[in-house]
């Protein structure tokens, strides 16, 4: 019979035996720049939504002062609502009109849509179509 020979092992290292994603991962300089990689998109994601998030308050917050400044003309007026937001402003209410955090001018519907004896300020949002799904009211 012949004697098998055992075949020389051509592995130095470790990491040598690893092939495939697996074994690219294992290394740790690799390791190092996908986990920085993950952790900058995270912190990415979590910024823009933080973005999104103070420009709404920032919209609710002008769209609050309008509201106020609609009602007080309201009442000195009769309830008659003023044409638009520049009347306020002609007429001394606000200093001067009302934008939301995307520098576009809010929308005042009188009468209202839901109740036709008030009125409904709104925001376009951050894309700008009127009615569109990410209006803020």
């Amino acid at each position: 019979m012949i004697a098998s020979r055992r075949q020389p092992s051509k592995v130095f290292f470790p990491w040598e035996r690893r092939r495939g994603l697996f074994g690219v991962l294992g290394r740790a300089r690799v390791r190092l720049v996908v986990l920085t990689i993950c952790a900058l998109a995270v912190v990415l994601w979590i910024r823009s939504r933080e973005e999104r998030a103070a420009s709404i308050r920032a919209t609710r917050a002008s769209i609050t002062l309008a509201y106020r400044a609609v009602t007080s003309y309201r009442a000195d007026h009769n309830g008659a609502c003023p044409k638009d937001l520049g009347e306020l402003v002609s007429e001394g209410y606000v200093q001067d009109i009302p934008v939301d955090a995307w520098g576009r001018a809010l929308r005042l519907t009188c009468p209202g849509r839901r109740d036709p004896a008030s009125f409904e300020i709104s925001s376009d949002g951050p894309d700008g179509l009127p009615g569109g799904l990410d209006r803020v009211e």
